[in-house]
């Protein structure tokens, strides 16, 4: 049975820790955190493993999992290789979603198997969590000798495990970031041009949902340039004009922004002379 540490009861780390447990394939040694009373609260959230507090306390395992705030991993790795507690050839991972294995180096240097293991996954509430973590896509990189063992965790917790470039966590992240965070900020743009129009928040939700549901099954079914739809797509710089005018002078920048963008996705299905009049119509932003 695989030994596994967990340094960091929070969210994360109280869940990844109580998957492994259930699966049956994972023994879990430590949960170390700040607090005794945390440490106590992930043991019995998780069902096993030792509650401790102290870095040189940890036992020796065959996973360590870093499970704690980006700005802390590289001093808790500084700390561990201090204490000389992780053997040379076991595998340390962190689960930063920027931060690459580099953040290690200390460990690294004497011997042990660095990686990061970032499951694309909210962890709001640890139990919902372990309920709702099965299909997570979990990004690894670093230390190939690791990769496989962290693989397999991936897998035996119901992830699904894929590995990222050299080099590629920054731009991992960043594609995460605006997938999932600009999609919020396009929401509450096109939730306030609607209010404009003079629709309630109910319908707005209501059209602006159903309507943003429908274009995200097109875009992964048929990719972005042959689900694009729209005024821009048809090359109608008429449209696109009116819609300028009744915006707010930050919304008509941010309009005019992800428009050119959305030229260039269309550019193949537009005419030269349709470029030249979305170019010019979707110039700079004017104060208003």
């Amino acid at each position: 049975m695989t030994s596994l540490n967990i340094v960091g009861g929070g969210r994360l780390g109280k869940s990844v820790a109580r998957l492994a447990h259930d699966s049956g394939r994972y023994r879990i040694g430590a949960l170390l955190c700040r607090s005794q009373a945390s440490a106590l609260v992930a043991r019995d959230f998780v069902g096993a493993g030792v509650a401790l507090t102290t870095l040189a306390d940890l036992p020796a395992a065959d996973i360590t999992l870093l499970a704690v705030p980006d700005g802390e991993i590289a001093a808790v790795a500084a700390e561990l290789s201090a204490a000389r507690v992780i053997a040379a050839g076991s595998v340390v991972c962190h689960a930063s979603g920027v931060g690459e294995a580099a953040l290690l180096a200390p460990l690294a240097a004497q011997g042990v198997h660095c990686a990061s293991l970032h499951p694309a996954f909210s962890f709001a509430d640890p139990a919902r969590a372990v309920d709702g973590f099965a299909g997570t896509r979990c990004a690894l990189e670093g230390d190939a000798a690791a990769l496989p063992l962290l693989q397999r965790l991936a897998a035996d917790i119901g992830g699904v495990p894929f590995v990222l470039a050299p080099g590629g966590k920054a731009a991992y992240h960043a594609a995460l970031s605006i997938a999932s965070n600009y999609l919020v900020t396009l929401h509450d743009l096109a939730s306030r041009v609607a209010a404009q129009a003079g629709m309630t928040d109910d319908i707005a939700a209501a059209v602006l949902g159903g309507l943003m549901r429908q274009t995200l099954d097109n875009t992964l079914a048929l990719g972005p340039a042959a689900a694009l739809t729209g005024p821009i797509a048809r090359g109608d710089a008429g449209t696109v004009a009116r819609h300028r005018a009744v915006l707010s002078t930050q919304d008509d920048a941010l309009y005019c922004a992800l428009g050119q963008a959305t030229a260039r996705l269309a550019v193949d299905r537009l005419s030269e002379a349709q470029r030249h009049v979305l170019q010019m119509v979707l110039g700079a932003a004017e104060e208003k």
